[in-house]
């Protein structure tokens, strides 16, 4: 009966190890994926940004230089911005088929690996 109570009270530590390992294990996980998740965010955000930024002066460049090709800078403004309104059109009309699942697919690699 002794024998047996030392058993049972060995096999309780051991389960009890197991499960704080398992726990803590658990958190590591959840740890290592938010620290991943936040760094590929904090990336993401940058590089939108400086794209932007270089999309803004590319874009006050075309205009500028359009419109002294036209010699009338006020058209080569609303040239850029009718591109400009183009690509937005066509985003819009294509993020259902592409833009949504580029957007879902990626987000799903950076969580599963």
């Amino acid at each position: 009966m002794e024998q047996l109570k030392a058993k049972a009270e060995h096999l309780t530590e051991h389960v009890k190890e197991y499960v704080e390992t398992y726990f803590k294990l658990g958190v590591i996980k959840i740890t290592d994926k938010a620290t991943g998740f936040a760094a590929v965010s904090i990336m993401g955000i940058l590089v939108c940004f400086l794209s932007l930024c270089i999309l803004f002066f590319l874009g006050i460049g075309a205009a500028l230089w359009l419109g002294e090709m036209m010699n009338n800078l006020k058209a080569g403004y609303f040239i850029v911005a009718g591109f400009y309104i183009l690509i937005t059109v066509i985003l819009i009309a294509s993020r259902e088929s592409f833009l949504f699942p580029l957007v879902r697919n990626f987000i799903i690699k950076k969580v599963y690996e």
